[in-house]
């Protein structure tokens, strides 16, 4: 081996070898162990020769592609002093782009022994190499960079959030080896219902390398989402599928082709590895001290400021430039088109809080290569002023659980939601308008992975999470949902007709809210969690999207609202409206009503019904949406009520096209006078037409 050079990181195979850099700041010495393919015995070890600055390099001759190997860092084990360093411990390459083999759940992962009293100030000496997935070598002809982004501006966008193994395990139409693979959430199947629901954009859940945490292991279940990453460049081998590696790449490819584009939910603000109780088995091996943010005076514990035991300390130079690195390789190598960041206020914090201006948000907007992708942060962890919902910086786009919960709460009944509903309509201006940032920063949704379907907030009043088996003491408390008078399923017809609406209701709320909206994978054809709302370690029925009884009515509903949203810029506007005048014609681009045509009293402590008149307000290069009005009426009474129509201009005709008391929706229907009558509990939208019957 010789000394090789400190500017690579990882093992990067070139012509004649393999050049391996190990950053550690606090390591005395760091190995590269070589493992043979049949039986994953260990055939060599060689200590990496130079250190320059905290990198360690050397360069290996003749090493092919495909070579199996793993780190073993040498230095002090004093866990009360941050460091646990222990060689006996096999430790993947943060850098590896691929891992061959299978975590166990043994004792032998752990760098203590968990028998022991002292618990993790104990020393274990049993080596892990056998019960840990190797790194690999990789071939650079596999993973030459992917191009061809959509490029979707942000106001025209539709997000499906979706889960790769769940979307397929039960779709019939589905090729049987190519279920729960990444070949197989491209499969034309799949392609065909995503371009007619009118997605545009993909969020995948994590796909970066995972573990299956000990304490699901230990009671038959398994980490089913992935929020656990271990591996930052490496696509998780469970949803590997004929093509291995190469499957995840063509999965872009044809994405891309059908005009769809892939944006990775990624965890970078904690690893596998857990608290101090936690296996070693790449950071806190390789340098504790250095990878995660450790209490002040007592650096044998870690800062937990996400939930999930400790907290990537990415304010630390190296640790930065690994995420900096990473989001760089997806994008450029593996044709990803944006990032949702899991609990992104962890990645903001730095050591005097969180501060939106840190370094991470700092190296992303210099970017020149993230520049131009889509950025959705989640505002919030559970650290200390951890909830900062419209704080992020203008590049970013943000989930918004405010309308979440608003979409519930006012189509539930809850007092004060219509005055809520009025902001979230708006796209939340008053949360977002800052910082020139543009109306599509608001990421709106009824339901997401994270608590009740679509389904089960119309089903559930309470959660249901016995299957995961924490006495259904885990998952959100509070989930604004309703069921009709009986809890699940039933037969009752005129529950399930009340249950239906009710999903119409917050579906047309969503779809035609400012903002940007996002589409839990399986809400558009009813898919029920049967009330689990918390369905992290359900790899099975539970936590997959049942196809067998798909809700056709349902999706037809659905592909109705995302077709009047893309034909209507009015409902997807890039700016924030606040009753300005537009400048074509003087009239304001917002205006609220109350059912009789009166301007609406937000004062009302019993506000329970509105109506709102949108114009599609800045300079539009067209005749079409210069003129754009959408009127959307909101009758949460029980009652069927009369609404008085706004004025219109002379030649126009107002087309009533949605309504939510019809299953199908309705169909676009002019009218021919000034007046609408409107089923209780429904939503009900108009657009303004020619005398001819073409919207203007």
């Amino acid at each position: 081996m010789r000394s090789g050079t400190p500017h690579k990181l990882g093992a990067q195979l070139d012509g004649g070898g393999v050049n391996f850099g190990v950053f550690s700041e606090n390591a005395s010495k760091i190995e590269v162990c070589l493992f043979s393919r049949e039986d994953h015995s260990e055939i060599a070890r060689y200590a990496l020769p130079e250190r320059t600055g905290p990198i360690w390099h050397g360069y290996l001759e003749g090493l092919p592609a495909g070579a199996l190997y793993g780190l073993r860092a040498h230095g002090t084990y004093a866990p009360e002093n941050g460091h646990r360093f222990n060689p006996h411990k096999l430790l993947l390459d943060p850098y590896t782009r691929e891992i061959e083999g299978k975590w166990s759940n043994v004792h032998h992962v752990f760098g203590y022994d968990p028998a022991s009293s002292a618990l993790d100030l104990s020393f274990d000496t049993r080596d892990s190499a056998p019960f840990v997935p190797k790194s690999v070598v990789s071939a650079p002809s596999l993973f030459t960079p992917l191009g061809n982004h959509p490029g979707h501006p942000w106001e025209e966008a539709f997000i499906y959030e979706t889960h790769v193994k769940g979307m397929t395990m039960e779709h019939p139409g589905v090729d049987a080896a190519l279920r729960g693979t990444y070949e197989g959430l491209a499969s034309e199947p799949v392609l065909e219902h995503l371009q007619k629901l009118g997605v545009t954009t993909v969020e995948i859940m994590p796909v970066h390398a995972f573990v299956d945490d000990s304490f699901l292991l230990d009671k038959g279940l398994k980490n089913y989402w992935g929020y656990n990453s271990i591996g930052f460049f490496a696509a998780e081998p469970r949803y590997f599928g004929p093509a291995g590696i190469a499957g995840f790449r063509e999965m872009v490819r044809r994405f891309h082709a059908a005009g769809i584009e892939v944006i990775l939910d990624v965890v970078y603000n904690h690893t596998a590895e857990g608290d101090h109780r936690g296996p070693t088995l790449c950071f806190r091996g390789l340098d504790n001290a250095s990878y995660y943010r450790l209490i002040n005076g007592q650096p044998r514990y870690y800062v937990n400021d996400t939930g999930c035991g400790n907290t990537v300390n990415i304010s630390h130079p190296q640790v930065l430039r690994l995420v900096m690195d990473s989001l760089r390789y997806w994008v450029t190598v593996m044709g990803i088109d944006g990032f949702r960041f899991d609990l992104a206020t962890t990645l903001g914090r730095e050591h005097h809080g969180f501060d939106p201006n840190g370094s991470f948000f700092d190296a992303l907007r210099q970017d020149p290569v993230l520049a131009g992708v889509k950025l959705i942060a989640e505002p919030w962890d559970i650290g200390p002023g951890g909830y900062r919902l419209g704080e992020f910086t203008p590049e970013f786009a943000e989930w918004n659980d405010t309308a979440r919960d608003t979409f519930r709460k006012f189509w539930r009944g809850d007092a004060h939601a219509a005055q809520e509903l009025g902001a979230r309509l708006l796209g939340s201006a008053e949360k977002f308008d800052r910082n020139g940032r543009r109306a599509w920063s608001s990421i709106n949704f009824v339901a997401s992975h994270d608590g009740f379907t679509l389904n089960d907030v119309a089903a559930y009043a309470k959660r249901h999470n016995d299957a995961n088996l924490e006495n259904n003491q885990d998952g959100h408390a509070a989930n604004y949902s309703d069921n009709f008078g009986v809890e699940g399923r039933t037969g009752d017809p005129d529950i399930l007709a009340r249950r239906q609406r009710r999903k119409r209701n917050m579906l047309a709320t969503l779809f035609l809210s400012q903002g940007t909206p996002m589409l839990l994978a399986g809400d558009e054809i009813g898919n029920s969690q049967h009330g689990n709302n918390n369905a992290y370690c359900q790899d099975n029925p539970i936590g997959w999207v049942n196809w067998g009884d798909a809700d056709e009515d349902l999706l037809a509903f659905v592909q109705k609202l995302t077709a009047f949203r893309a034909a209507h810029s009015t409902v997807r506007q890039p700016y924030f409206l606040h009753a300005g005048r537009r400048p074509a014609d003087g009239l304001p681009d917002v205006e609220w009503w109350d059912l009789d045509g009166n301007p609406l009293n937000w004062r009302d402590p019993g506000l329970s019904s509105l109506c709102l008149l949108v114009r599609y307000a800045a300079e539009a290069p067209d005749f079409m949406d210069e003129y754009d009005t959408v009127f959307v009426v909101f009758n949460r009474d029980t009652q069927r009520a009369h609404v008085t129509l706004p004025p219109k201009p002379e030649g126009t005709v107002w087309i009533h096209s949605i309504d939510t008391a019809n299953p199908s929706g309705g169909e676009a229907v002019p009218l021919t006078n000034g007046h609408l009558w409107v089923e209780g509990k429904s939503l009900n939208a108009l657009v303004l037409g020619t005398l001819q019957g073409s919207m203007l």
